[in-house]
């Protein structure tokens, strides 16, 4: 009896195939720019030379191969971009796939529990793996992109990572790591997961009690200003935890895959903050206060 194939193998193994053709193209293509530019190179010094003994008719006509090589050049770019964009399409549609299969499985009553140290691996591998904004020149980080906030009338998918504003005790509420079941409209909350399964807790919360986690990482060196800035308070996910707390901004990722550098206010310090700490993009959200309300 041959084992049963599901759709959604069907439909990742169809993607995976067009990725590993987008791979090959992405390599001709970057052999065919290498050219291009070894071929700028070489006419650039020639240009220079033509320039130096001052023969104008020569140099005339290396300067129009050199135009003519840029435009090659340019169009060799374009397309490689093109082919990098299209696989990047195709690695996008291959998490959306996994991440539905894993919600209908939650949904199946399929739920593994994880341990506390998976746990932590698993959210490691979740903020290094997010998605990367590669926006087009001239082009500002969407919404969910890095420090840039959600438009207003965003509603968070199933399955999306949220901070959630729950009550642990009759005094005491927390920001915690959850997940979204679902949107209920005629109510106009939330139904939220515990991100930490051994908590066994879903809960029902207005929106203003959820704030959506990044979507996209932004790229320090063409998103600046999707980071939040030096000395801004925020919202970070404390390291070993499931819950968010308020920090300071102490220093910027330098690249795309680094982490902030935030300090947690903590009484127990003299200063009332605590050593550095590295927490990644993912994690680190505009500060609320009280019942959900914007600072």
């Amino acid at each position: 009896m041959f084992p049963t194939i599901s759709w959604f193998n069907i439909i990742v193994f169809e993607r995976l195939r067009a990725l590993h053709r987008y791979i090959y193209d992405i390599e001709a293509e970057r052999g065919r720019n290498e050219q291009c530019i070894e071929q700028i190179l070489r006419a650039e010094k020639t240009t220079e030379s033509s320039q130096s003994t001052e023969d104008s008719s020569t140099s005339s006509q290396q300067q129009m191969q050199l135009k003519n090589l840029y435009k090659a050049g340019l169009t060799a770019a374009e397309q490689e971009e093109r082919v990098l964009r299209l696989a990047l399409s195709r690695i996008y549609e291959i998490r959306a796939i996994k991440n539905e299969r894993r919600i209908q499985a939650r949904h199946a009553g399929n739920k593994e529990t994880i341990g506390c140290g998976a746990l932590m691996k698993m959210l490691l591998s979740a903020a290094q793996t997010l998605p990367l904004h590669v926006g087009r020149l001239g082009e500002r980080a969407p919404p969910l992109c890095g420090a840039v906030p959600a438009d207003a009338g965003h509603i968070a998918r199933p399955g999306d990572a949220v901070a959630a504003l729950v009550r642990v005790s009759e005094k005491e509420e927390n920001w915690i790591l959850a997940e979204v079941v679902s949107w209920l409209p005629a109510q106009g909350k939330y139904e939220v997961d515990d991100i930490d399964e051994e908590q066994k807790n879903r809960h029902v919360l207005s929106k203003r009690r959820v704030v959506p986690l990044p979507l996209m990482r932004a790229d320090p060196r063409t998103d600046e200003q999707a980071l939040f800035p030096k000395g801004a308070v925020v919202m970070a996910l404390y390291p070993q935890t499931t819950c968010f707390y308020r920090a300071v901004v102490n220093r910027l990722p330098s690249s795309a895959a680094d982490p902030y550098e935030v300090l947690f206010e903590d009484s127990s310090y003299a200063d009332g903050y605590s050593p550095p700490e590295r927490v990644a993009q993912r994690y680190v959200i505009a500060i609320k206060e009280g019942k959900g309300r914007a600072t």
